[in-house]
């Protein structure tokens, strides 16, 4: 079995503190968490209220649900293959063969610039991603990943005697045949 070179998933954490989305849950919670807290000092327990423990509810809601989906898939990442384990109680293991690799691709705003986190977008001919690129959201130190999967793809290619061709018709001229 070859060795997993590096294992990761969507941080969660990244999630929170590098996108607008993870900003915003994070103001509802403290919205939620301070008018709570101010309604119980002021002995205020009818009316309008409710909004803020309901705030806080919601809150922690999006937490849980961002959490359990980054908790249903992992990547691994060999000498020749990336590895997706996806899945809580029902689990499937897709592979991507480095070699197949044609693009990987790093997208990041400024917020997740200070996070340190970024979308990785891998196209490749494998199976996996023929319809459309693999996308892995809220990579923590994506750059350095992006860079160490380059690197790989390219031994694997070398390692296997495998080239990259593109090749692209001149649409002005009419195909052959």
């Amino acid at each position: 079995m070859p060795q997993v070179l590096d294992r990761f998933r969507s941080s969660t954490l990244g999630w929170l503190v590098g996108t607008l989305a993870g900003w915003g849950t994070c103001f509802l919670f403290l919205l939620g968490l301070a008018g709570t807290f101010y309604f119980l000092a002021q002995g205020m327990l009818a009316g309008a209220a409710w909004v803020a423990p309901l705030l806080l509810v919601v809150a922690i809601v999006v937490l849980i649900l961002k959490w359990f989906e980054n908790l249903g898939i992992a990547y691994e990442v060999t000498e020749d293959r990336l590895i997706l384990h996806k899945g809580i109680l029902r689990k499937s293991i897709d592979e991507i063969e480095l070699y197949r690799v044609k693009d990987v691709r790093i997208d990041f705003s400024i917020v997740n610039q200070l996070a340190d986190i970024g979308t990785i977008s891998i196209a490749s001919s494998d199976e996996t991603t023929r319809d459309a690129p693999l996308v892995i959201r809220d990579v923590a130190q994506a750059r350095a990943r992006r860079e160490k999967l380059r690197e790989l793809v390219n031994t694997a290619r070398r390692t296997r005697g495998v080239r990259e061709i593109d090749m692209h018709g001149d649409p002005a001229e009419p195909p052959l045949g």
